[in-house]
């Protein structure tokens, strides 16, 4: 059973940063895919960013530009760095991957919240 464990959520001021971690419990290297979701309150769980294995990288429109997925293999992990943050960027942000037996695992999701 992979798990995933989220951090570096929080309260943020407009325009300001925020980078997330998601830490996985093994090797990511041959993870088919790995990124980051969104939900804000009373709405669906959207795509922010996804990482192929090829190395292709993909961004919901609304954060392109500002938001950029990185991964660090030696430690497990892949983070999310977030800039210029918008009111509309508040959700949970939840970790996401796809083995390569095509199971997904989610991790339990982290508080974004922006605001004056």
């Amino acid at each position: 059973q992979v798990q995933l464990v989220e951090s570096g959520g929080g309260l943020v001021r407009p325009g300001g940063s925020l980078r997330l971690s998601c830490v996985v419990s093994e090797s990511i290297v041959s993870f088919i895919r790995m990124g980051w979701y969104r939900q804000a309150p009373g709405k669906q769980r959207n795509l922010v960013a996804l990482m192929a294995s090829g190395g292709s990288i993909n961004y919901a429109d609304s954060v392109k530009g500002r938001f950029t997925i990185s991964r660090d293999d030696a430690k497990n992990t892949v983070y999310l760095q977030m800039n210029n943050l918008k009111p509309e960027d508040t959700a949970v942000y939840y970790c996401y991957l796809l083995t390569k037996l095509y199971r997904d695992y989610w991790g339990q999701g982290t508080q974004v919240t922006v605001s004056s």
